[in-house]
C-alpha cells in the first residue's frame, strides 16, 4: 500500500529491497566519537541493520576505522610530544594538508591516541567522551561487531569503506589483499557474509571484483567532483557521468549497489530546498543496482531549507521527515549520524505497508 503524500513528500517508488537497511554512520556518530568501538556498540543496541566504517592503512599496514590520513581532527595526536617531529605537509586529494598522517605511524603508535569528537561545539554530548577509546583496527571492529551480534541474538551487518585507495596503493600500502586476509580470520570473505565493500574510487572496486563475491558499493560524491584515482590518472569522468543510465550501465560490470550523495536522489534548488526526486534510483533499479544515500544527519545545516527547525545550524530540524521522504523515493538503505530517527521512520513505513 501507498504511503500517504504530503507537501513536502516526494511521490512513493519502490524499493529493491523488503525492508530498506539503516546504516549507522562511521557508528551512532551523532552521540559518541565517530568509529570508536562505543559508536558501534551504541548503533548495535540502538537496532541498526549494519555499521560502516571507514578504512586507512598505517605505516606497518595495518587497516584502521578512521575517515581521514590526516588524525589531528579526530584524535589528540597534537598533544602527543613524542610525535611532534611527524607533523608533516602533504598533498591529499589535490588539497594541501598540514599534521599527522596515519601512514606516517605504527599501529603501536597510533594506538596511544585518544579518539575525540570531530564536531565538539556541534555536538558537545558526543565531546564528553573525548579521550575514552582509542583509534580501532578493523579486526577489533569485526570482533566487537560478533559479541554484539550473539549478545543480541541477531547478525549485524559491515559496511567497509576503503578510503584513499590510489593513494595508499602509490605509498606501497595497497588495502585489497589486506582486508580480504581481516576478512578470511572471521570467516566473512564470502558472499552469504554481512559484509559490504564501498569506494569513492573505481580501481580499487574493479580489483576487488576479481578477487572476492562480497557486494561492491560504488560512491558517488556531487556531480562536478571526479574519483580521487581517475583524477589521478588524467581520466575527466566525473560522478555526474557515473551517476547516469550510461554510466550506470557501466557501473553493473563490478558493483551491485552505488552509495549516492543524498543530493543525487533529492535535489535541492538555489535557497537550499528540496526539489523533487530526480531519476537516479529509478535508473539504478533498472540496472538491479541498489540505491544507499549519505550522510543523513539532524543538523539544521545539513538539511533541506523545508526542514529546518528555527534554531541556529548546529541545532537539530527535521530529520525525520528526510529520512521519510528518501524512503519515498525507494532508496534501500540510509547511512546515517542519528540512525535511532532512520529506525523511526522505516517503522513508520513498515507499519502503513
Amino acid at each position: 500500500m501507498a504511503l500517504p503524500s504530503s507537501p513536502n513528500r516526494t511521490s512513493v517508488q519502490r524499493s529493491l529491497v523488503v525492508t530498506p537497511a539503516v546504516v549507522a554512520h562511521r557508528g551512532a556518530s551523532g552521540v559518541r566519537p565517530e568509529h570508536t568501538l562505543a559508536a558501534y556498540r551504541t548503533a548495535i543496541r540502538r537496532g541498526v541493520d549494519d555499521v560502516e566504517l571507514d578504512l586507512v592503512p598505517t605505516r606497518d599496514g595495518v587497516l584502521v576505522a578512521r575517515h581521514d590520513v590526516e588524525l589531528s581532527a579526530t584524535t589528540d595526536v597534537a598533544d602527543h610530544p613524542e610525535l611532534a617531529h611527524l607533523r608533516t605537509t602533504k598533498v591529499v586529494d589535490g588539497r594541501e594538508e598540514t599534521g599527522w598522517f596515519v601512514e606516517d605511524l605504527t599501529l603501536a603508535e597510533v594506538k596511544r591516541l585518544g579518539a575525540r569528537e570531530r564536531s565538539p561545539h556541534a555536538r558537545p554530548g558526543s565531546a564528553r567522551h573525548d579521550g575514552r577509546e582509542g583509534v580501532a583496527t578493523l579486526t577489533e571492529v569485526l570482533a566487537a561487531v560478533r559479541a554484539e551480534s550473539v549478545l543480541r541474538g541477531r547478525e549485524v551487518g559491515v559496511v567497509l569503506e576503503i578510503k584513499h585507495a590510489a593513494r595508499a596503493e602509490a605509498l606501497g600500502l595497497p588495502v585489497e589483499e589486506r582486508l580480504l586476509a581481516d576478512l578470511r580470520r572471521y570467516g566473512l570473505d564470502h558472499p552469504r557474509a554481512r559484509v559490504t565493500l564501498m569506494s569513492f574510487e573505481t580501481t580499487v572496486l574493479r580489483n576487488l571484483a576479481r578477487m572476492t563475491r562480497l557486494p561492491l558499493v560504488q560512491l558517488l560524491d556531487r556531480p562536478d567532483r571526479r574519483p580521487a584515482d581517475l583524477a589521478a590518472a588524467g581520466d575527466p569522468t566525473t560522478y555526474a557521468d557515473l551517476a547516469s543510465p550510461e554510466g550506470l550501465a557501466l557501473l553493473d560490470e563490478y558493483a551491485d549497489g552505488i552509495g549516492a550523495h543524498k543530493e543525487l536522489v533529492l535535489p535541492r534548488d538555489a535557497s537550499g530546498a528540496t526539489t523533487g526526486p530526480s531519476s537516479l534510483v529509478r535508473d539504478a533499479h533498472r540496472q538491479w543496482l541498489t540505491v544507499h544515500v549519505w550522510t543523513l544527519r539532524a543538523e539544521n545545516r545539513f538539511l533541506p531549507r523545508e526542514l529546518r527547525s528555527a534554531g541556529g545550524p548546529d541545532d537539530h530540524g527535521d530529520l525525520l521527515g528526510e529520512a521519510r521522504a528518501f524512503l519515498d523515493a525507494g532508496v534501500d538503505g540510509l547511512i546515517c549520524d542519528h540512525p535511532e530517527v532512520a529506525l523511526a521512520a522505516r517503522a513508520e513505513q513498515l507499519a502503513r505497508a
